[in-house]
């Protein structure tokens, strides 16, 4: 995976073309924040919403800004909105996906300095997100995205992360796999490995990805991306 900051920009001939980015808001409220890990797979969901939408194909309205997006760094930005933020986020065209708790949506791709107004201003910091209580095992019918057990990053950054494996899952399957999973709701689980399975993850010939480590973090692999029994049919770790 390509991510936001994956290649030194003086090597990477995508730097020469134009720079979009994926805006993603999840919503905050004070005295119901979502908890991290529906938080993560919502956008990590949100992502596939997207790259499937009919609008973001052939001759959509978004299909240029998307294609212009993925021909150049992949890049997505997690941001927070609360009570008129949030209602004023929602009325611009987009995608809303919910999870238990969470509530994400993700827009088309804009220029990297050209935000619509109502979102330029949403704030990226504060995105540090708890689960109530330790997330169930995952189904193994459905692919799970896992984190890397060394990395401290802010909910943002890795709900950035897992959407970024998503679209690693994405780009590696056919018409067919990719229908069936969006008639599942594209169910994924985000999960963090632990420290011998994330050696065995990474060199289990899975989907890997990896960032620069610009921000937040140092660079190297922030995700795995394991295939499940029936949806999302990648390889598994051996």
């Amino acid at each position: 995976m390509t991510s936001n900051d994956t290649v030194p920009f003086d090597e990477d001939p995508r730097d020469r073309a134009p720079q979009f980015v994926l805006p993603l808001v999840v919503r905050i409220e004070k005295t119901a924040p979502p908890a991290r890990t529906d938080a993560l797979e919502t956008a990590a969901r949100a992502v596939l919403w997207l790259l499937s939408d009919e609008r973001a194909t052939g001759d959509g309205e978004w299909a240029r800004a998307v294609a212009d997006w993925q021909d150049a760094r992949i890049r997505k930005v997690v941001r927070r909105a609360r009570g008129a933020e949030w209602r004023k986020a929602s009325a611009l065209p987009g995608i809303a996906v919910t999870g238990e708790s969470a509530e994400v949506r993700v827009f088309p791709p804009v220029p990297l300095d050209g935000w619509p107004k109502e979102l330029v201003k949403l704030q990226v910091s504060g995105t540090d997100l708890d689960d109530p209580e330790p997330p169930a095992a995952p189904d193994p019918a459905r692919p799970v995205l896992w984190l890397n057990p060394g990395l401290e990053m802010s909910a943002g950054k890795t709900m950035a992360q897992a959407g970024h494996g998503a679209q690693l899952a994405w780009w590696a399957l056919d018409d067919a796999a990719r229908d069936a999973w969006r008639e599942d709701g594209f169910a994924l689980s985000v999960r963090t490995a632990e420290p011998g399975q994330w050696a065995e993850l990474t060199t289990s010939g899975l989907p890997v990805v990896r960032d620069a480590g610009f921000t937040e973090i140092a660079p190297g692999p922030t995700v795995a991306v394991e295939g499940g029994a029936r949806y999302c049919p990648l390889p598994r770790q051996r």
